[in-house]
């Protein structure tokens, strides 16, 4: 923490951040803000590495006890992470208050009032993510104060996870030319580097116990720290390039050179990872843990460096481009595209850098388990491995290709990312049964208080959440009823406008695709059985509603999200109305195909089920005849006749 404030605070002298100039004609700005504002912001990431990284340790790289109970260590880390996150709710709320004065440029006293504070923090973005980030770590503070479950230590870990991101959204990435590819790129820096080290930290500080156990927590966490380094060095050059224009920039301007240091310190950070870790697991394994600690020790304090270039980084002005942008280029994040064509589409690509790197890691996954199928002799049929590939190229041709960039100018084009992000991908992946590969994929564990993946798997299955959210009438209604709800009130403007609103959009497209194709054509284990009469119910249902909404927009007089359409001005195309109509007719006729497919898929897996079924009873039958009694299907049926017949007599006496 010393070393963070260290670095942070000699990084933001030397950047410039510390003494922003006053304009012409403004009162001087309090300067006591110049060094609280970063000092809140060093706060609130490391806030953010402590309480996120205890919390994975519990999670993750704490054993459990005999009952599958939190064990003492896992205990003591989830009382320090809720300390953790009440520190860092209070950093965030400091940084809400200071942040306002420094937008004001005057004193503190002239500024701070519990009205003005909370109208900063409720209708100005800047204050509504500090705010936020704020409430989620205190959710985290408490869900941590009052666990005594694993299952309470996840809810907290995802509270905090959630509370590191809003700022993200009104950074200098929210403020750059093709913001979509910044934030992004930003998420995919952020988390990663919070997930490192906090679980670095964590292991460091609590390396309590024997040396046997410390060394299955080093094991596990060795493959999270090679991903994280991998997406915190892809999202950094990414995030290098979008705001930088040249390397003249990077090596000439001071926002450059802090870049190389915060990349220096990084990839120091990388090499004492691989060249210490060789020794360190060796020496953990054979009872000896100083060598690990004077790892752990390095690396935390290269991370802490790191931290305070990240810090003295968000104070120091990004370079600023001569090029200014038209009214269209501010909202959109990218100019005007030019009159809709296969052509256009086919040619400007969008890249959304988080979805890439989620449908590349879930293809990488998915192909990874199949290769140790074949490796143990185990088959997997080749199709299903062709429609996980093609559902998450689906995924990226939505989010990336020209479709991305004409949705947000085209309400028909996002009708079109709405169909395959919602019905098409979903269909894919379900039909491939990914649980059921990675459930015959993963390798159970060797050790009860060491659960692994597979067991997670199993237990988030069974779980009351899966068992709710998997009924049949829940997963219709989240399915439908959230159409009706994003098209039919703001919450359509709010993902055109807003980049956080658009990926939460994506999100809840897939995910409550995922979930209803799952419960009625799903070849994977559910936490339900629902009859195939009842699936067919289903599927109709959703054709009628779907079909409904599209008749819905098609004769609708009134435009949706008309203070977009208004404020974009696209000169070229239809009008946005008739835009609307064509949405509603595209919603209409093309969204009931994949519906038409499914029913198809039903019908098929319904014959199937019941041959199953017949030779099931056939082979029940041939035994009960070599063995020389009655099948006992046969003899309950007769059963049943026989009892018919004996009420009948009675009934006629």
């Amino acid at each position: 923490m010393l070393v963070a404030a260290g670095v942070g605070a000699a990084l933001l002298w030397w950047g410039g951040g510390s003494t922003p100039p006053t304009p012409p004609g403004l009162p001087e700005p309090d300067r006591t803000v110049a060094w609280l504002l970063p000092s809140a912001r060093l706060g609130m990431q490391l806030g953010a590495v402590c309480t996120v990284g205890l919390l994975l340790a519990v999670v993750v790289l704490s054993p459990r006890d005999a009952g599958g109970r939190l064990s003492a260590l896992g205990y003591r880390r989830l009382r320090a992470a809720a300390l953790a996150a009440a520190l860092w709710s209070v950093t965030a709320v400091v940084a809400v208050c200071y942040t306002l004065v420094d937008l004001f440029g005057l004193p503190a006293s002239r500024v701070l009032s519990v009205r003005a504070v909370l109208n900063f923090a409720l209708t100005v973005p800047l204050g509504q993510s500090l705010a936020l980030s704020a409430a989620l770590a205190l959710v985290a503070a408490l869900v941590a104060a009052r666990s005594l479950r694993p299952a309470g230590a996840v809810v907290a870990l995802l509270a905090a996870l959630a509370a590191v991101v809003p700022p993200v959204f009104t950074g200098h990435a929210a403020s750059a030319d093709n913001h979509q590819l910044a934030v992004s790129g930003m998420l995919l820096h952020v988390v990663p580097v919070t997930l490192w080290a906090g679980g670095l930290l964590a292991l460091a500080v609590t390396a309590r116990g024997g040396t046997a156990d410390l060394a299955v927590a080093v094991h596990r966490f060795s493959p999270l720290a090679l991903a994280c380094l991998v997406a915190v060095g892809g999202s950094g050059l990414l995030s290098a390039a979008v705001r930088l224009t040249s390397l003249a920039e990077l090596t000439g301007t001071r926002y450059g050179q802090l870049l190389l240091v915060k990349a220096a310190a990084l990839g120091a950070i990388a090499v004492a990872g691989v060249l210490h870790r060789r020794r360190a697991m060796p020496a953990l394994l054979a009872g000896r843990r100083r060598p690990f600690l004077r790892v752990a020790v390095v690396e935390t304090l290269l991370f802490g460096a790191a931290v305070g270039a990240a810090v003295a980084l968000s104070r120091t002005p990004a370079p600023i481009g001569e090029e200014e942008l038209d009214p269209a280029a501010t909202l959109l994040g990218f100019p005007m595209p030019p009159p809709l064509s296969v052509e256009s589409v086919l040619r400007l690509w969008l890249p959304e850098p988080l979805i890439i790197t989620a449908a590349v890691v879930a293809a990488g996954l998915y192909l990874a388990g199949v290769w140790r199928l074949r490796r143990r002799g185990d088959a997997w049929p080749a199709a299903r491995v062709a429609l996980w590939l093609a559902g998450c190229a689906v995924l990226v041709v939505a989010t990336s290709s020209g479709l991305a960039r004409y949705g947000p100018v085209l309400f028909s084009v996002h009708m079109v990312q709405h169909l395959l992000l919602m019905m098409v991908a979903p269909i894919l992946l379900v039909l491939a049964g990914p649980i059921t590969l990675a459930l015959r994929a993963l390798r159970p564990s060797t050790d009860p208080r060491w659960p692994g993946p597979r067991e997670w798997l199993q237990r988030a299955l069974h779980s009351p959440v899966s068992r709710t959210l998997t009924h049949p009438v829940v997963a219709l209604t989240l399915y439908v009823a959230s159409l009706y709800v994003l098209y039919f009130t703001g919450l359509y403007e709010l993902a055109v406008r807003s980049h956080a609103a658009h990926l939460a959009m994506v999100a809840h497209f897939l995910g409550v695709g995922y979930l209803f194709f799952w419960a009625v054509i799903g070849v994977d284990p559910a936490p339900r059985r629902v009859p195939y009469p009842l699936k067919m119910v289903l599927v109709l249902i959703s054709m009628v509603l779907h079909a409904f909404l599209g008749v819905a927009l098609m004769q609708s007089a009134t435009l949706l999200a008309a203070d977009w359409w208004t404020a974009l001005g696209r000169p070229w195309g239809p009008s946005p109305l008739e835009d609307q109509r064509a949405a509603g007719g595209i919603a209409w006729s093309f969204g009931e195909l994949p519906t038409v497919i499914v029913l198809g898929a039903l019908m098929y897996q319904w014959i199937q089920a019941d041959r199953r079924e017949a030779r099931r009873r056939d082979r029940v039958a041939d035994r009960a005849e070599a063995e020389g009694r009655e099948d006992p299907e046969l003899a309950a049926y007769n059963r049943m006749l026989a009892e018919l017949a004996e009420r009948d007599r009675r009934v006629g006496r």
